[in-house]
């Protein structure tokens, strides 16, 4: 199967460090099941600016075409990337505002890959008039629209239940080698490490988490991750330990050492360092709505909670009172759960889901 797959959530070189892999992971697994996938990354230049991504000419970088725009959305991309439109393809997929919209222009059936992003230009009063009314009416012309999480489902569908029928979701995976065979150790309420890793941006709510569990006797706090408010987080609580940006290898070892992973964030359209701590033997905290909810399943395979210091305290008290087994089933029903959710598995169920909307039919 030939697949055409537009979005600017992807990085134009593989060794890139500043743009998410889901998307690419996406793309990588579709390739080993044995499909051709071409990529177009419709970029605007301001928008990677201010992310502070690299810059790249217009043009090809191994098995992806950048194409460079001043202005979001503007210009039809068939005149950037000709060679790319002399193919025929069995299947059009775009993910993000801007990768939905190029689609839209195409005149062809597509499936529109919904982020928090998306939801962002349909319900913010800045976009409401041009970019709300251009995105509606591409995901009203849409064959099939994946939402990147079951939170993400819920809030589109709360705005437009008329998409109800058209709308799957489409979660990512984790790398089936990171998952653990067994715990390394046994969980014990009276003595919990907890864990967390997190760009520090205010809406990863890392203060509210050192606030919920300062003063917690024999709980051990261990923060991962770098960024300008380190020095404001550092003086909230002295016991914490803070080690800094971290490859992704020494995050595992941390996690695996672990017992409970927290990170309170919201506006998360998914979260990977969840599904890696579930995936190296962690209890998961997650925000209530947001991110994972609905593959974490409260009180079950993880906990949700609000993302405010009284409640991750409250909720950790109720932890604390937990009996041992109950903790140990919570961690076992977690790794069950990540064995659900691997590359492979979401990759294949992605195109599963697809297929029944009808794009057998070549394009």
């Amino acid at each position: 199967m030939k697949i055409l797959f537009i979005s600017d959530l992807y990085p134009v070189k593989s060794s890139e460090k500043t743009t998410p892999r889901t998307l690419y992971n996406f793309v990588k697994e579709w390739k080993e099941l044995g499909h051709s996938v071409t990529v177009l990354k419709p970029n605007f230049l301001l928008n990677s600016f201010i992310r502070k991504k690299p810059f790249y000419q217009t043009g090809q970088y191994d098995g992806v075409f950048n194409a460079n725009y001043l202005l979001p959305f503007m210009g039809n991309v068939k005149n950037r990337a000709k060679n790319i439109f002399n193919e025929h393809y069995d299947i059009v997929i775009a993910h993000m505002p801007s990768g939905i919209l190029f689609a839209d222009k195409l005149g062809v059936p597509f499936v529109a890959g919904v982020h928090v992003s998306d939801l962002v230009v349909l319900t913010s009063p800045v976009y409401r008039i041009y970019f709300k009314p251009k995105l509606l009416k591409a995901l009203r012309n849409a064959r099939a629209i994946a939402c990147r999480s079951y939170v993400i489902k819920d809030k589109l569908l709360s705005l437009y239940p008329e998409f109800e029928e058209k709308t799957f979701v489409a979660p990512s995976g984790v790398d089936e080698k990171y998952i653990i065979n067994k715990f390394s150790h046994e969980i014990n309420s009276q003595s919990l490490r907890v864990v967390t890793c997190a760009n520090f941006k205010k809406r990863k709510n890392i203060d509210k988490l050192i606030l919920a569990l300062k003063g917690f006797d024999n709980i051990e706090l261990t923060v991962i991750g770098d960024g300008k408010e380190r020095k404001n987080l550092e003086d909230l609580d002295k016991n914490v330990k803070f080690l800094g940006r971290l490859p992704n290898e020494k995050v595992l070892d941390e996690m695996r050492k672990s017992d409970i992973f927290v990170l309170p964030s919201v506006g998360e359209t998914f979260g990977m360092v969840y599904l890696e701590a579930m995936a190296s033997g962690c209890i998961v905290v997650c925000t209530k709505n947001d991110g994972i909810d609905g593959i974490i399943q409260d009180g079950v395979n993880g906990f949700t909670v609000l993302p405010d210091a009284g409640s991750i305290r409250n909720l950790f008290l109720k932890i604390k009172n937990c009996r041992r087994e109950k903790l140990s089933d919570i961690r076992a029903n977690s790794l069950e759960t990540i064995r659900q959710y691997t590359q492979k598995v979401c990759s294949k169920a992605y195109l599963d889901n697809i297929h029944k909307f009808g794009f057998n039919d070549i394009i």
